[in-house]
């Protein structure tokens, strides 16, 4: 368990880093986070301390995965980017490239290779509402947010597709994509033999 904490600790210390340079690319403008657990008794809890300075920090509410999405973006106003950590190998480019479809677009979605999404960009927090009941982590996850969302009259963009690490080949592959980052680090150091 031990192991698993430092590796998924270190997917969120990228997706945060990656976060943070997105702001510089624009536009991008702040970074929130919805935090399930105590922080303070997290895995490497001063480094994630220090790299949320400057964050707004907001508890996950709700009963299923689906739920926690929409209230973290009930929560916001204005257009969102919303990025998981289990993609930290995704770019700020690739995040400021989300951003930007809203220009076109009411949402934009980064598929994911599993059938899920990496990504959901809203240009009204509120359309997030079309997630509830959205069934999470399935091979038909994306294609269900995306039919969920253009029900409700609201148009959607893509963005890149990515692996999205749900296994041992998904981590190996998202660590050979950001060869120096954190993730890959402490992935090599930790990885099952």
């Amino acid at each position: 368990m031990e192991s698993a904490a430092r590796i998924a600790a270190a997917a969120l210390l990228d997706t945060l880093v990656a976060c943070r340079a997105a702001v510089d690319l624009g536009p991008i403008t702040r970074c929130h986070i919805s935090l399930d657990g105590d922080l303070d008794a997290a895995v490497c809890a001063e480094e994630l301390r220090e790299a949320l300075d400057g964050w707004t920090v907001h508890p996950q509410v709700g009963d299923d995965f689906a739920d926690r999405l929409a209230d973290a973006h009930a929560r916001l106003s204005g257009p969102v980017v919303q990025v998981g950590m289990d993609t930290p190998h995704a770019t700020p480019a690739q995040l400021a490239d989300a951003a930007a479809g809203l220009a076109d677009h009411d949402a934009v979605l980064g598929p994911a290779e599993d059938g899920g999404w990496w990504v959901l960009a809203l240009r009204d927090p509120a359309y997030a509402a079309a997630l509830v009941g959205v069934p999470m982590s399935t091979d038909t996850t994306g294609a269900d947010t995306r039919a969920a969302l253009e029900a409700r009259g609201i148009s959607v963009g893509t963005t890149a597709t990515l692996r999205d690490i749900d296994t041992v080949p998904d981590a190996d592959a998202a660590a050979e994509a950001a060869p120096g980052s954190r993730f890959a680090r402490v992935w090599e150091e930790l990885r099952p033999r």
